[in-house]
């Protein structure tokens, strides 16, 4: 016989099974750590950046000790000293590397008439480098009443008194500066030579850009003609002046180079 109705454990159905979630303390605890374990990181790195940002900013332990100079010819007799270079670049022992100026201590630097390029760098930890291309002499003009040395761009930078250096050629030239063209031929010509052909000039006229002419030690006159094609006829005159002290080649009172394919000697 059936029974109808329901009784309390059909009410209640089967057990369902139950989801078990984390509890919220554990959830919590594992945030807080968290937390305190990143706060640990910060306060160990703060310190160690600030340390290294004084270290480089305002530590004696990278400051400059030294100030060192390269590419002065030692012993020429128009060189920079080394001190001259360093007084110009005003760069002081014991300011922190990381605040040395080193572009404004080029410009310094760079404005010394004797120099022809400079760069300027930090030699960590303690040093900064300052290297220098002087100009190199190669004639000397007459210029309102002085005398001055003259480099192959034609630059006038130094006054003399007296013989010039070897290898330096007087110059007979109206007008000296960059940029005038008959200074530039006559200064193509001597820089064509090599130096040991140079020493045996003992003058240089260019009364104009096309009429250059060179005088030799032994009173041998050498046309030039322009500026054009210099180091052909550097080449060419040099190999003519080692035939004729050799002897394979006679004398001549005047070599003509002006064509270098077509010397003529008289």
């Amino acid at each position: 016989m059936s029974r109808t109705g329901t009784t309390t454990r059909d009410r209640a159905g089967a057990p369902q099974s139950v989801r078990r979630e984390r509890p919220a303390p554990a959830r919590n605890r594992r945030r807080e750590h968290s937390r305190r374990h990143k706060r640990l990181r910060l306060a160990l790195v703060v310190p160690v950046v600030a340390t290294i940002a004084w270290a480089l900013w305002a530590s004696p332990l990278l400051s400059v000790r030294s100030v060192q100079v390269d590419g002065i010819q030692d012993g020429g007799a128009v060189s920079l000293s080394a001190d001259e270079v360093r007084d110009a670049a005003g760069v002081r022992t014991g300011t922190p590397l990381l605040r040395v100026d080193t572009d404004a201590a080029r410009d310094r630097v760079a404005r010394l008439p004797h120099i022809s390029s400079v760069q300027v760098a930090r030699g960590w930890p303690s040093s900064v480098v300052i290297t220098v291309t002087e100009r190199v002499p190669i004639a000397v003009v007459q210029s309102e009443g002085q005398r001055y040395l003259v480099d192959d761009e034609g630059v006038l930078f130094d006054t003399i008194t007296g013989n010039p250096p070897a290898g330096v050629v007087p110059l007979d030239v109206r007008h000296p500066a960059a940029g005038d063209r008959a200074t530039e031929a006559g200064l193509a010509a001597l820089a064509s030579l090599p130096r040991t052909v140079r020493a045996d000039v003992v003058s240089a006229t260019a009364t104009t850009a096309e009429d250059v002419t060179l005088t030799l030690t032994d009173g041998t006159t050498v046309l030039w003609g322009d500026g054009a094609d210099s180091e052909a006829k550097g080449r060419v005159l040099t190999a003519l002046i080692a035939q004729i002290a050799a002897g394979t080649l006679d004398p001549a009172h005047t070599i003509d180079v002006s064509a270098p394919d077509a010397v003529v000697l008289r």
